[in-house]
């Protein structure tokens, strides 16, 4: 099932590139972030109430709350680079680099993780690395 989950967040994600790149011509890269952030929080606290997971509010742990917020912040962070390197770079050439955050999050997940780093995801991580950069010259 979570592959199912992975593969329509890849499509939604690529619709997200390409339906913000037509979004930002003529606005300014952070506002049209802001904006974008309005709709995900809306949708995101719907589903919440949708599901009745609301009542989990209360019972997050600290850690889990430092680390939450840790990612928000660094969410916001890509998303305002996201938007102003497609406002001005080609999605064809900016998406490809955002993707490489694939082989940053293996290398990270190894190191922090303790996540095994097998010869097949070495030989994954090069042929995304490679790809990148065939993508981007």
């Amino acid at each position: 099932m979570w592959f199912i989950f992975a593969l329509l967040s890849a499509i939604f994600a690529a619709l997200t590139s390409i339906l913000a790149k037509v979004g930002i011509d003529g606005v300014n890269s952070n506002l049209a972030t802001a904006v974008r952030t309005v709709v995900v929080v809306a949708m995101a606290w719907g589903m919440v109430f949708l599901t009745q997971a609301q009542s989990g509010l209360l019972e997050i742990s600290k850690k889990s709350w430092l680390f939450l917020i840790l990612s928000g912040l660094a969410t916001g962070a890509s998303w305002l680079c996201y938007y102003k390197a497609l406002q001005i770079g080609e999605a064809s050439k900016v998406v490809p680099v955002d993707k490489f955050s694939v082989v940053i999050t293996l290398v990270l997940a190894f190191v922090f993780l303790h996540e095994q780093f097998t010869a097949k995801s070495l030989a994954g991580c090069l042929l995304i690395a490679a790809g990148t950069i065939l993508m981007v010259i």
